[in-house]
């Protein structure tokens, strides 16, 4: 018998027939003497009518009651799930986000998980029922109502299944495993099998969809396994592990893309030691995420272009916030362009293979492409691009490192 956390994303609940299929696969389970819990997201649109709806009412619908609204979505699905299994002949119990008591700090619409009390879920196990608790949202110190951000659900399901010691997280959606690239690019793109937690960390971060970030970060931490697979089948999907020896055989693991990306850039500032910090503490304080940062010389001697990347949802706030660095520094000006993407070669064989950064800058050559930044980690590559050219990187790069035959 194990203790099971699975997740259904909005595409696995997005109907009364899809409903009745994840309650199916959890009886399944329990019939197996699995205990289960559930972690669910809003049906599939439904987030996305009541962001809309938040919008119709008000041009910049933020905070507390934006996050009482969006929670609602999820309020619905666990209802419904749990309605199902009870109707399929298992005992089943909803909690919401404060009920199954996952406690966050204020940030609304980008909670963070600061604790779990999971001994209510545990009570409602030990006696037999199944737990279907609503992703994506928990309660601040005050009792309010907190949002954890898109993706948010996996977070969820991670940190319970951290909290509950759970043998197993299982996150169901509608591809069946993490690819070495979107198939939409690279139709002969391979599933993997068993991927190690800091490549997976590196994919979320650069742009793979398939797993939030934050989620990867808690099963690193507490060492859950995940197994992401499909809700449309019962086939093996991709195990997400502790880094394994035969894992760095494998040089690259995979290729991703980001095009929520844009470039920003301060021209001939000071080059001098603060100015680093005068530039990006307005948007730390905002909570804008600086990706990656260049310096450059400029023409005027001691003096400096500082490029960097953030969202591409946060470009106007962005350069509204250092407007006021900029003109106390004396620059010439600030440039911005969100025709970029970035593009990253993944994987931990890099920390004992050699020329991986020598062979993608060739490849990228030869296809024409011009870099504009570049960034590296131990494990992984990344270069900024100009947009249009996404697709012919990630091909030329997929193909390169011979992807394809990974399976």
């Amino acid at each position: 018998m194990a203790l099971i956390v699975q997740k259904y994303g909005g595409t696995s609940v997005g109907s009364v027939e899809r409903i009745q299929a994840v309650a199916d696969r959890v009886c399944k389970a329990r019939a197996r003497g699995d205990d289960v819990v559930v972690v669910v997201s809003a049906m599939s649109g439904q987030t996305n009518r009541l962001v809309e709806l938040a919008y119709a009412i008000s041009e910049e619908p933020v905070g507390r009651e934006y996050d009482v609204l969006l929670s609602s979505g999820e309020q619905v699905s666990i209802a419904l799930v749990a309605m199902a299994i009870q109707s399929a002949g298992r005992a089943a119990r909803s909690f919401l986000g404060y009920q199954a008591d996952i406690q966050t700090d204020a940030s609304f619409g980008r909670a963070r998980i600061e604790s779990i009390d999971a001994s209510r879920i545990q009570r409602a196990l030990n006696e037999g029922a199944v737990a279907v608790v609503a992703g994506f949202q928990g309660t601040d110190s005050e009792g309010n109502i907190t949002t954890l951000g898109r993706g948010g659900s996996d977070t969820t399901a991670v940190a319970l299944a951290a909290a509950l010691k759970a043998d197993v997280c299982e996150i169901y959606t509608d591809v069946d495993g993490i690819y070495t690239t979107d198939p939409r690019i690279v139709p002969e793109a391979s599933r993997i099998p068993r991927i190690a937690f800091e490549e997976m960390l590196e994919l979320a971060s650069l742009g793979a969809k398939v797993l939030q970030t934050r989620s990867v970060e808690f099963a690193m931490k507490y060492a859950v396994p995940i197994h992401v697979r499909s809700s449309f089948h019962e086939a093996e999907g991709s195990w997400v592990v502790p880094e394994e020896e035969s894992m760095e055989q494998v040089v690259v693991r995979a290729v991703a893309y980001d095009k929520n990306e844009a470039r920003i850039s301060l021209l001939q500032i000071p080059d001098q030691p603060g100015v680093a910090h005068k530039v990006f503490s307005p948007l730390s304080e905002a909570g804008i995420v600086v990706d990656m940062i260049i310096q450059n010389d400029s023409q005027r001697s001691g003096h400096t272009d500082l490029t960097f990347t953030v969202p591409t949802a946060d470009r106007a706030r962005t350069v509204a916030l250092i407007e006021e660095a900029n003109k106390r520094l004396g620059g010439s000006g600030i440039e911005s362009d969100a025709d970029i993407a970035k593009v990253s070669v993944v994987g931990v064989g890099m920390r004992t293979h050699s020329g991986v950064a020598t062979r993608m800058f060739a490849v990228l050559s030869e296809a024409g492409i011009n870099i504009q930044m570049i960034s590296t980690s131990e494990i992984k590559i990344s270069v900024v691009i100009a947009e249009e050219h996404t697709d012919k990187a990630v091909q030329a790069l997929h193909a390169a490192f011979k992807l394809d035959a990974l399976a």
